[in-house]
C-alpha cells in the first residue's frame, strides 16, 4: 500500500524550469506560486467575507479560515483581530494554527497568530491586518460594503 503525500501549495523548481523552457519554446510566461504576482488573487479580502459565527474564535485563541484565506484571533471576549492566511514568504495559505503559531507548511515559516509578527524564517515581512468586524453573531472579515 502506497501513502498518498500531501500535494505542495507550489510548483517544484524542476516543474518551474520544465514550464519555462516548454513555454520559452512556445512563446509563453511562467511564474511560480507566489503572492502578488499578475493573475494572482489578493492576499487579504477586497470585498466583505462572512467567516461564520463570531463563537467559533475561542477567547485567547484564534482560527484559521483557510477557504477564506483569515486567520482571526480573540485575545478578549469582544475583541477580534484578524490577518492574512497567506504566507508573505511565496504565497501558499498557512496551513495550522500550531501554540499560537500559524504554520505555512511550505517552506516552514511561522506568525504570531495574535499579531501577524514572523516568528521563524524563511518569510520576513509580517502577515497583513484585515478588518474583521461582528455583524448580529457573525464575523465578516474585509472592507466594509
Amino acid at each position: 500500500m502506497t501513502s498518498r503525500q500531501p500535494e505542495p501549495c507550489c510548483a517544484s523548481r524542476r516543474t518551474v524550469l520544465r514550464g519555462a523552457a516548454l513555454a520559452g519554446a512556445a512563446g509563453l510566461g511562467v511564474t511560480a506560486c507566489g503572492a502578488g504576482e499578475a493573475g494572482t488573487p489578493s492576499s487579504t479580502p477586497t470585498a466583505p467575507v462572512e467567516l461564520g459565527a463570531a463563537g467559533d474564535v475561542p477567547v485567547g485563541g484564534a482560527r484559521l479560515y483557510r477557504e477564506e484565506r483569515v486567520l482571526v484571533t480573540r485575545p478578549k471576549k469582544d475583541e477580534y483581530r484578524a490577518f492574512s492566511a497567506v504566507c508573505t514568504h511565496a504565497g501558499c495559505v498557512v496551513s495550522k494554527i500550531e501554540e499560537g503559531a500559524a504554520v505555512c507548511r511550505c517552506h516552514g515559516s511561522k506568525f504570531d497568530a495574535s499579531t501577524g509578527k514572523v516568528l521563524h524564517g524563511p518569510a520576513s515581512v509580517p502577515l497583513p491586518e484585515v478588518p474583521v468586524r461582528v455583524k448580529g453573531d457573525r464575523l465578516v472579515a474585509g472592507p466594509e460594503s
